[in-house]
C-alpha cells in the first residue's frame, strides 16, 4: 500500500515462465480426485473424495483479481472453509517441503501433496468436513498486482477474499485461516480488519513487528533473510523491495508501522502456537497472543520446529475448529488457556504444561550481575568496577560470564541484559548475547528441534554441529539470543519493563570518545530448566554466536570497529534478568 511519507521501492518479481518457479500454469478447471488418489509420488493417499474448483478468480476492491484452488468435499452438505494465504504457490512453486533438507523431518506419507509449503492438507481437512482455500496472493503467479510483504493492504486483500468465501453458495458461512510462519503473519493483517465471516484464526509461528523482529532487530539491518526470500517469488509485476527500504529507511517510520497489525481490532477465537527456538517468531507471536483482544484466546509452545509442530498437531487444531467453524460442542473450552513447553537439554523436556497465563503470575525476575574481572554472574552487585573487552570486527572476539546454579531452576518467560559499554575507536556498536546452558562440565546444551528417524544419524549430526564441521541451524538450539546497535537504545518508558525494554529505533544517538552508556537488550524468551550444579553462560560479541536456521546468507550491516569494552561493578550495574518461576523443575 502506497505512503506518502515512505514511498515503496519494488523490484521485478521472477516470471513465471523462469523453471525455478515451478509454475504449472493457469489452468481454470473443475475436476474430481478418487479417494486413494496418489498425487505425488511416495505422498499419502487421498483420504476422500475431494471437488477442486482450480484457478477461481475473486476480485479485490481495487479492481484487479487474485486465484485461489478450493479444495471441498463432495456432496450437497454446507461445509466452513479455511484459508492458506501466502505468495508461495497454491500449486507448489516458490518452496515446498523438498527443498528443505530432510523435508525438516516430516515424512513424505504424512501428506497428500495438495497443500501449499506451511498451510493445511486439503485431503485431511476434506475428510472432516472442511473447504481448504489455497491462494495465491496479490501479484503471486496469475494473481494481478505487486507482492506486499505483509502491510493494510494484504490484510484488505483477505478482508475482501473471506466475505466472498462466506457467501458461496456450497460454504455454511465461517471461514477460519490457518498455516505456518508467512500464512501465520497475514492472519493477524486479515484478522484486524475484522471481516464478518471470519469465525476463527490459528497463527502457527508469526512474528506481528517486521521492522523489530526480522530485518532492523535490535536496531541492525540484517535483511540476508529476507533478501533471499523476496529472490524466490515469482509474479507478473513486482515485488516489494524490503531490502532496499531497510537501506532506505533504517530508523521507525510510517512505512515500518504499515507492517505492524492493529492487534487490539482482532476479536476472533485464536488458537495461537510457538516455541522458544524460532529465530525470526518467537518473541512476536507471543506478543500476539497476548496483545490481541479476543476473549477466547488460547495459547501453545511447543518443543519441536514449527513445520513439524504444524502437521503432527493437526488434530488438536481440529478440535478448535471444529467448534468454531463447524459448531460442535467438543469441549474445547476446557482446554488449558496456556500450554507451555519447558526445555531441558541434558534432560527431558516438559511439554504441554497447563498454565492459566503468560507471562507466568508467579514469575521471579531476578538480576544476575557480571562481574568483569572474574566472568562469572552473581546474585549479589559487586563494589569493585572492573572492565572486559574483546575485538568486535574479526568475528572471533567474544566475553563469556557463567553463573551455577545452587539448586535446580526454571527460567521461563522474558530475559534482558543491561550493560555499560564504551567504543574507544568508533561512534557506534552492534552487540550480539546469548544465554546457553551448560552441564555440570560445561558441556553445552543444546535442544533439538528437528529430530531424524535414525538415531545414528541424529547422534552424527550433532556430534559435526558440536565441532562447528556443520552448519544445521535449523535443527538445534542452544539459547536464547538479543541484538542491539547502541545508537538505538533509547527506550519508551511507557512501554518498557525491566525484562522488555521496548525501543523507539526513531532517534540515533551516537557515542562520543571515551563514553561509557548503559544499553538495554532485549533477549527473546526461553523456558529452560537447570538442576543442582548446571550452568548458566551469558555470550557478549560483536558478531551473531550461533549458526543460523539457513547459513550463507548475506551478512548484516554491521558498523563495528576496534575494542568493545564492557563495564561492570560499582556504577555500572551490568546484569541480566532472568524469569525465574516458583513451583516447578
Amino acid at each position: 500500500m502506497a505512503n506518502a511519507q515512505s514511498p515503496v521501492m519494488f523490484r521485478r518479481a521472477r516470471p513465471v515462465t523462469h523453471p525455478a518457479a515451478r509454475y504449472p500454469g493457469f489452468r481454470p478447471e473443475q475436476k474430481l480426485l478418487r479417494a486413494g488418489t496418489v498425487v505425488k509420488r511416495g505422498s499419502r493417499p487421498l483420504d476422500c473424495d475431494i471437488s477442486v474448483s482450480q484457478d477461481v478468480g475473486v476480485e479485490l476492491r481495487d479492481g484487479k483479481s487474485i486465484y485461489i484452488d478450493i479444495f471441498r468435499p463432495t456432496g450437497d452438505g454446507l461445509v466452513p472453509a479455511i484459508v492458506s494465504w501466502g505468495p508461495y504457490g497454491k500449486q507448489g512453486g516458490a518452496i515446498v517441503l523438498d527443498d528443505i533438507p530432510g523435508r525438516a523431518g516430516i515424512p513424505r506419507e504424512w501428506l497428500s501433496g495438495l497443500e501449499m509449503f506451511e498451510g493445511p492438507d486439503p485431503s485431511y481437512w476434506c475428510l472432516h468436513g472442511y473447504a481448504v482455500v489455497n491462494v495465491d496472493a496479490r501479484g503471486a503467479f496469475s494473481s494481478e498486482g505487486d507482492i506486499q510483504f505483509w502491510g493494510r493492504q494484504d490484510g484488505m486483500d483477505g478482508h475482501d477474499l473471506i466475505e466472498w468465501l462466506g457467501r458461496q453458495p456450497w460454504c455454511n458461512g465461517k471461514v477460519g485461516i490457518c498455516g505456518n510462519s508467512w500464512l501465520a503473519i497475514s492472519q493477524w493483517f486479515i484478522a484486524a480488519e475484522q471481516p464478518p465471516h471470519l469465525a476463527a484464526i490459528a497463527p502457527w509461528e508469526g512474528w506481528t513487528d517486521l521492522f523489530r523482529c526480522d530485518v532492523v532487530r535490535g536496531g541492525i539491518p540484517d535483511i540476508g533473510f529476507n533478501e533471499h526470500m523476496l529472490s524466490l517469488f515469482a509474479g507478473p509485476g513486482s515485488v516489494e523491495d524490503v531490502p532496499a527500504m531497510v537501506r532506505r529507511y533504517p530508523l521507525m517510520n510510517s512505512y515500518w508501522e504499515d507492517k505492524i497489525p492493529a492487534l487490539r481490532n482482532i476479536h476472533v477465537p485464536a488458537y495461537v502456537v510457538g516455541s522458544w527456538t524460532n529465530l525470526i517468531h518467537g518473541i512476536g507471536t507471543l506478543a500476539g497472543f497476548r496483545q490481541i483482544a479476543s476473549k477466547d484466546k488460547w495459547l501453545r509452545v511447543h518443543n519441536s520446529h514449527e513445520w513439524t509442530d504444524f502437521y503432527r498437531s493437526v488434530e488438536d487444531l481440529r478440535r478448535f475448529f471444529d467448534h468454531y467453524l463447524q459448531g460442535f460442542a467438543n469441549e474445547w473450552q476446557r482446554t488449558p488457556r496456556v500450554r507451555l513447553a519447558v526445555l531441558d537439554p541434558t534432560g527431558e523436556d516438559v511439554v504441554n504444561r497447563p498454565e492459566a497465563e503468560f507471562p507466568l503470575a508467579r514469575t521471579q525476575y531476578r538480576s544476575l550481575y557480571l562481574n568483569a574481572g572474574t566472568a562469572k554472574l552473581s546474585t549479589e552487585s559487586t563494589p569493585q568496577e572492573a572492565e572486559a573487552s574483546y575485538r568486535s570486527d574479526d568475528g572471533k572476539g567474544v566475553l563469556s560470564f557463567s553463573y551455577r546454579f545452587p539448586e535446580d531452576t526454571e527460567l521461563t518467560g522474558y530475559f534482558a541484559l543491561r550493560l555499560w559499554v564504551e567504543a574507544p575507536e568508533a561512534d557506534d556498536m552492534d552487540i550480539y548475547v546469548e544465554v546457553r546452558k551448560l552441564g555440570r562440565f560445561g558441556r553445552r546444551g543444546l535442544s533439538r528441534n528437528i529430530r531424524p528417524p535414525n538415531p545414528i544419524i541424529a547422534w552424527v549430526l550433532e556430534q559435526l554441529y558440536r565441532l562447528g564441521k556443520a552448519k544445521f541451524g535449523m535443527m538445534f538450539f542452544s539459547g536464547a539470543k538479543g541484538m542491539q546497535r547502541v545508537s538505538q537504545r533509547r527506550t519508551d518508558p511507557a512501554k518498557s519493563s525491566a525484562a522488555e525494554p521496548f525501543h523507539t529505533f526513531n532517534a540515533p544517538e551516537k557515542l562520543e570518545a571515551g563514553e561509557v552508556v548503559p544499553v538495554d537488550i532485549q533477549i527473546w524468551p526461553m523456558g529452560m530448566k537447570w538442576r543442582a550444579g548446571e550452568q548458566l553462560q551469558l555470550l557478549v560479541a560483536g558478531h551473531k554466536l550461533s549458526t543460523v536456521e539457513m547459513p550463507g546468507l548475506v551478512a548484516p550491516d554491521s558498523v563495528n570497529k576496534g575494542r568493545h569494552i564492557i563495564h561492570t561493578g560499582g556504577r555500572y550495574d551490568s546484569r541480566l534478568i532472568v524469569p525465574f518461576i516458583q513451583g516447578h523443575i
